[in-house]
């Protein structure tokens, strides 16, 4: 049971900072903020097809997916919202046949599918129509958290947007966000 927990809690963490990074070293300016994977020129290249404003939501989508399977609150729902994130992140790589990163991708899909089988008995009544059975000892989410959470995120994007101009201050910014959305249970009623 306490590998069964240390392995899910770790591929939450390893894949909320994957994906966290990865955003937000595509929103960054001049990409200075230390991403783990993925290209950061992606805006870049796709602005060259007019696509850099879409270019900036994948951005936006990953680091809010990153922060939802990075923080206990949220992770099942991030764990269920990354599944199209990685297939077509998938799909991308192999159509244009970049050595070695549809592995890397099929891995993180793995892991994400872990996360979810973890989750099963809350997302299996969604399959089958029958109620699910949880639990008494599940904690209440109230909506202080919920708006802790928010502030959280909406601090971590306004650090993404302050390091155009205060790129020392940026970090701390993102940091409390990150702190914020990690500690929004704290403030559960």
């Amino acid at each position: 049971m306490r590998l069964r927990s240390f392995f899910y809690s770790s591929s939450a963490v390893f894949l909320g900072l994957i994906f966290f990074s990865s955003g937000m070293g595509k929103l960054f300016a001049e990409h200075r903020f230390p991403g783990l994977i993925g290209p950061v020129w992606l805006a870049d290249e796709l602005a060259k097809y007019g696509l850099a404003f879409f270019a900036q939501f994948i951005a936006v989508a990953q680091v809010v997916l990153g922060l939802l399977v990075l923080t206990p609150r949220f992770r099942t729902l991030g764990a269920v919202m990354l599944v199209p994130m990685l297939v077509n992140i998938l799909v991308v790589t192999i159509s244009l046949q970049w050595r070695g990163t549809p592995y890397v991708v099929s891995f993180l899909l793995l892991l994400n599918a872990g996360l979810l089988l973890h989750d099963r008995r809350w997302l299996l009544p969604l399959l089958s129509g029958q109620p699910a059975e949880l639990p008494e000892s599940l904690p209440r989410r109230g909506w202080q958290g919920h708006l802790a959470w928010l502030a959280g995120l909406g601090l971590t994007l306004g650090g993404a947007a302050l390091s155009y101009a205060l790129p020392a201050v940026s970090y701390g910014v993102v940091l409390a966000g990150v702190g914020l959305a990690w500690l929004s249970s704290r403030w559960d009623g």
